[in-house]
Formats: structure tokens, C-alpha cells, sequence
């Protein structure tokens, strides 16, 4: 996994720069770190670890909260320093085809996890180690981790890079998203909260 090319990126939220990291040149979808400008890989930086979810980043789905997630993100790294690696593991690594037959069994009634057993498939298939990759290719040494996942915060934990501290990433939720919040704080583990419990980050 190498850096293919860099350029400036300026957005809504700020400036960044953007690198591409693939295993080849032509590589239709490599992953990408995003630095905000006051990036400083010798201090410590806020760490947005996204995976991609094209029904939410792209297109706004209420269905679930990463395109919010990604929003509230690239606002803070933008504010504060740090950077967002953005994996190209959509679905949480199952791919958009079969993401969206999960989608249509939750409309028969499946919960999120139910829908990706039923079609044999893993509930949370991503990984992380190219995240970490990329972080020592940077020069990232210690991060705040901006997630509600404890499997990120479990698999950063168990690389070379030190995680100080956890800040979490609280999206109010909405009638079409609470069942699938609750979900992933049930049966999945997140550090969210929902239905009017009280927040808090331990």
C-alpha cells in the first residue's frame, strides 16, 4: 500500500490535503487520508478512522448516521488538527450490492446485524490495519479517536500508535435511523446513545 498522489484539497469544512494510498497506480478506489491545514504529524491529532457508506456520505441517507458522522468530523480535525482516513470497506466491508440486500431485508423486518447473517455474511467484516499503515507512512505517533466503535479503538490499542483519549461522535437520532442505532448499541457494542439517555464518555 503506497502514497500514488497528493494534492491540496480545499472544502466546506477547510483546507486539506488529500493523499491516495493503493497497491497500484490505476486503483479505482484507494483509500485516502485527508490532513486538515494545522495538521502536525509530531503533536497529537484527532483521528477520524470513516469507512465508506455511499447511501450516506454521498447521497444523505437517513438510514443510518455516517454521512453526519463524516460531516461533524471534517469539522472538528478541521478546527483543531489531526486528519480522516477514509477506508474503502463500504457496508462495513460486505460492498454496496450486498449492503443493499441487507437494506431490503430490514424492510421485511431484519435488523441491521440479522440482515447480514441471513445473506451469510459477516456483521462487521472491516479492518483496520491499513488505517494503521497509513498513520505510520504519515508519521502519526498518538491520536484522539473520534468513534463510537470499540473495535477501532480496540485495533489502534493494539498498534504501535498511542491513543490518548476517545471523543465521541453523539448524532441525535430520528425515527428513520433509531432502530438502526439501536442496533449497533445493543448487539454491536457502539458507545452511543439514543432514546434520551444520558451521554457520557467513559
Amino acid at each position: 500500500m503506497n502514497r500514488t498522489v497528493e494534492i491540496a484539497l480545499p472544502t466546506k469544512w477547510g483546507a486539506f490535503r488529500m493523499i491516495a494510498y493503493s497497491d497500484t497506480e490505476d486503483d479505482p478506489m484507494p483509500h485516502l487520508a485527508l490532513m486538515s491545514e494545522n495538521f502536525d504529524p509530531s503533536t497529537t491529532n484527532l483521528l477520524r478512522i470513516h469507512s465508506e457508506c455511499m447511501t450516506g456520505d454521498v447521497f444523505g441517507s437517513k438510514r443510518c448516521d455516517c454521512g453526519e458522522q463524516l460531516d461533524m468530523a471534517m469539522q472538528m480535525v478541521s478546527r483543531e488538527g489531526g486528519l480522516v482516513i477514509y477506508l474503502r470497506q463500504e457496508g462495513r466491508g460486505i460492498g454496496l450490492i450486498n449492503k443493499l440486500k441487507a437494506y431490503h431485508l430490514q424492510e421485511q423486518g431484519l435488523n441491521t446485524a440479522d440482515a447480514n447473517t441471513h445473506l451469510g455474511l459477516e456483521i462487521d467484516a472491516r479492518q483496520y490495519g491499513i488505517a494503521v499503515h497509513i498513520l505510520q507512512d504519515l508519521g502519526v505517533k498518538r491520536i484522539k479517536l473520534i468513534t463510537n466503535n470499540p473495535d477501532k479503538i480496540r485495533a489502534l490499542e493494539e498498534s504501535p500508535i498511542q491513543v490518548v483519549g476517545r471523543v465521541p461522535v453523539v448524532i441525535p437520532p430520528h425515527k428513520d435511523n433509531q432502530a438502526y442505532l439501536d442496533t449497533k448499541k445493543d448487539l454491536m457494542g457502539h458507545l452511543l446513545y439514543s432514546n434520551g439517555e444520558k451521554q457520557s464518555d467513559s
